[in-house]
């Protein structure tokens, strides 16, 4: 039987820590209940926001045990493989294949910066030994890139790979992907990582994200994708301009993803201390972006008002040109296509 493609939003979970920064097992399974509750399609652990570098082997497999057990089958899983080499990464694929997740996710060789071809023959040994459907992930800030040919060759000679997390926030860069695979492997799924884009890239084809946002209001998030779905656009773009508000405050005002554990403290859950040490002033600018989110959330009734309340107009400061110029040029090229 065929599987259904990869679709929707799935999210990058961020893994509760104790006061050993251990992980938290009876935490972490209480995030899992509230985000499939508040709609989720499925859940991506070991990725850049799960700080997939910052656990062992041992841990990231562990993570995912309990997140299967927890789920048990209620939305799909799309679980972090990759490792330091191609020989670890088929031993992550094997196992996880053996929990039940729908697919994984593997990043393409970070550290030594590869060549095309090399990226190629990575992705080509995984995808003819791997027992589970993989999911390239591009994230060229930090790894290899995976371009446009590649991805192309891949799709057509590996029917394990079906899909691509994309988190450049490039959407031309998506339009070609999707222009080169799509009429060969109708199958295969595109999703973006970029949360600013989400709205503009489902436009131009993509099938879901994997966006860190979704884990602290995973009802914004998911009302996005059925708003944009469903033609709704005006509205879609409202709330994108709210997430992209959240996103940014997230993102840029703290190391990565301590802003997001930070955001998912103030929805109630106890995130402990992330494994990377920060420095004091570090931790009086996560005390202030705290204070921040906490009058964003307090808007669309996520949160109390912090102590004090919120300065007036603070949760309108949307700088909202970014979005407009993505959007714009989204449905230009829409009608440059001739498909609006």
């Amino acid at each position: 039987m065929d599987k259904p493609r990869l679709q929707g939003i799935f999210t990058p979970n961020l893994v509760p820590l104790d006061q050993a920064a251990e992980i938290n097992e009876s935490e972490l399974r209480r995030y899992v209940d509230w985000l499939i509750e508040r709609g989720v399609h499925g859940l991506y652990p070991n990725g850049s926001t799960g700080e997939f570098t910052r656990f062992t082997v041992d841990e990231r497999r562990r993570i995912v045990a309990i997140i299967a057990d927890q789920v048990q089958g209620r939305v799909p899983i799309l679980a972090g493989a990759a490792e330091a080499n191609v020989r670890e990464t088929l031993s992550a694929c094997e196992y996880y294949h053996s929990l039940g997740v729908r697919a994984v996710a593997i990043v393409a060789p970070f550290y030594y910066k590869l060549s095309p071809a090399s990226v190629y023959a990575y992705f080509r040994e995984i995808g003819r030994n791997t027992p589970v459907d993989v999911t390239l992930y591009n994230i060229p800030m930090f790894a290899s890139p995976i371009d446009v040919p590649t991805v192309q060759r891949l799709s057509e000679e590996c029917e394990k790979i079906v899909a691509i997390k994309d988190s450049s926030g490039d959407i031309p860069h998506m339009i070609r992907m999707i222009q080169a695979v799509r009429p060969n492997r109708p199958d295969f799924s595109f999703l973006t990582g970029w949360d600013a884009a989400l709205m503009p890239m489902l436009l131009v084809g993509s099938d879901g994200g994997t966006n860190a946002s979704s884990g602290v209001v995973p009802e914004i998030t998911r009302k996005l994708y059925d708003l944009t779905l469903s033609g709704q656009l005006e509205e879609a773009r409202k709330v994108q301009y709210d997430l992209v508000t959240l996103f940014d405050a997230m993102i840029y005002s703290a190391e990565f993803p301590d802003g997001f554990r930070a955001a998912v403290e103030l929805r109630g859950f106890s995130m402990g201390t992330g494994r990377q040490p920060l420095s004091s002033d570090q931790k009086t600018d996560l005390a202030t972006l705290s204070r921040t989110l906490q009058c964003q959330l307090s808007e669309h009734g996520f949160s109390d008002q912090p102590v004090g309340g919120c300065p007036p107009g603070a949760n309108n400061a949307v700088d909202d040109r970014e979005v407009q110029h993505i959007v714009q040029n989204v449905v230009a090229e829409l009608k440059r296509r001739g498909l609006l």
